[in-house]
């Protein structure tokens, strides 16, 4: 008889986006009338860019050619691609990488699962709370996470706490050891960031610690602050200790495209029992080669188009456009006399719920009151509750009439 994986039965019984998904059908289902506006679920709206889109038609007709034809690419991305990140995301804030510690992929959140496969199932993690569901339940599934207790805490997990009350900076551990420690700046879901001074104090334990860090930096096309860092490898001895996740999902609106890719230093090692450092630049490469047939040659031509001059203006052109509603629900929402968080360097609103409402109880009580999606803090981990996340990727439209539906339900 073939056994299951029991891992898997430690999961909740639905991935965070699906239980609203759920909530929300249900609401239409007895509410036929009601346009309901979602800024719940991070998706885009704006289309791709002109850029993009004549790429894509290129791609499309040398598919269609026989001369021109491609088959099976490279595992680790076309090299047309790579050297376009190259030049264009790193060297110009003075990171100097080689083009195969590059590889590309079908976007961010499949890599920031996967990554994990590198390390062996007893490492204990720390997480930054709240936090992108994916980074927890990848682990459960391999069995590191341990037990779920009833405060939602898994018992083999390092939980660092990111609220109003500590400035939604993350404190570094320093009464244990953690094996790997997850960072995601701009952060996913409170639209917070990480000054250089906090992230070099990140990679200093970790370089002190023998800590793996895995950096998610898939929101770092919306930073205005000159002084945010955009990657961690911008904080020397970075590339000994981290790997570092980027997308084109929000950069470029390609969510439905999918692209994006993982920087994995060949500085970087982990260790055996025996104590012998291995690279995990080459057993990344092993895993792509067993287990990824490559991402499209139509999206990577794709997204080498943003990196052309006109690309470069256009994707600009719709962050402003998010980053407007962005601004615009922050002075919304704080005129109402909400507490609110984010919206400045990220596209994402991190809002505190009245006292002695849950974030469950607050999203429902939106929904019903005026038929406006939000997405529960708690479902991002324990510290999320007694808030919820609003997004800013909606149309100025929808946003400009959720802001209305909320001003009104409010008073």
């Amino acid at each position: 008889m073939a056994l299951v994986n029991e891992h898997f039965l430690k999961l909740p019984n639905n991935y965070l986006f699906a239980d609203i998904a759920k909530k929300v059908n249900a609401f239409k289902v007895t509410h036929p009338k009601t346009d309901v506006i979602s800024l719940g679920i991070g998706d885009v709206t704006q289309p791709l860019c002109p850029a993009v889109v004549e790429a894509m038609h290129k791609a499309v007709d040398e598919m269609g050619r026989t001369a021109s034809f491609r088959g099976y690419g490279p595992e680790q991305g076309y090299d047309f691609l790579r050297e376009a990140i190259l030049k264009n995301d790193f060297l110009p804030r003075g990171i100097h990488l080689d083009i195969d510690e590059i590889f590309i992929n079908d976007g961010a959140k499949s890599d920031t699962g996967n990554i994990q496969e590198l390390i062996r199932w007893d490492n204990s993690i720390g997480v930054t709370d709240p936090i992108y569901p994916v980074y927890i339940d990848s682990n459960v599934m391999i069995g590191r996470a341990g037990v779920r207790g009833d405060d939602g805490r898994w018992s083999n997990v390092v939980y660092l706490p990111c609220t109003a009350e500590n400035g939604f900076v993350p404190q570094i551990p320093d009464d244990r050891h953690v094996d790997v420690i997850y960072l995601c700046y701009p952060n996913n879901p409170t639209g917070t960031v990480i000054s250089k001074k906090e992230l070099r104090k990140w990679v200093n334990y970790a370089l002190k610690n023998d800590t793996l860090i895995f950096y998610d930096a898939a929101y770092q096309a919306y930073i205005t602050d000159p002084d945010i860092p955009h990657s961690i490898y911008e904080i020397r001895g970075a590339r000994k200790c981290a790997i570092e996740f980027h997308s084109y999902s929000k950069t470029a609106g390609f969510t439905g495209v999918r692209c994006g890719y993982t920087i994995v230093p060949k500085e970087l090692t982990a260790a055996t029992l025996e104590g012998r450092n291995i690279p995990l630049n080459p057993l990344w490469n092993r895993r792509q080669c067993t287990k990824f047939n490559g991402t499209s040659y139509i999206s990577q031509r794709a997204a080498e188009a943003i990196y052309t001059p006109e690309g470069k203006q256009q994707v600009r052109q719709t962050i402003r456009y998010y980053m407007q509603n962005a601004h615009k629900m922050l002075e919304s929402l704080r005129r109402l006399g909400y507490e609110v968080y984010g919206g400045e360097n990220a596209p994402y609103i991190w809002m505190r719920v009245p006292a002695g409402t849950g974030s469950w109880q607050f999203f429902e009580q939106l929904l019903y009151g005026a038929g406006v999606v939000c997405t529960p803090g708690v479902g991002f981990g324990p510290s999320g509750e007694g808030y919820v996340r609003f997004t800013a990727f909606g149309s100025h439209e929808a946003t400009d009439e959720a802001l209305q539906r909320i001003e009104n339900w409010t008073k």
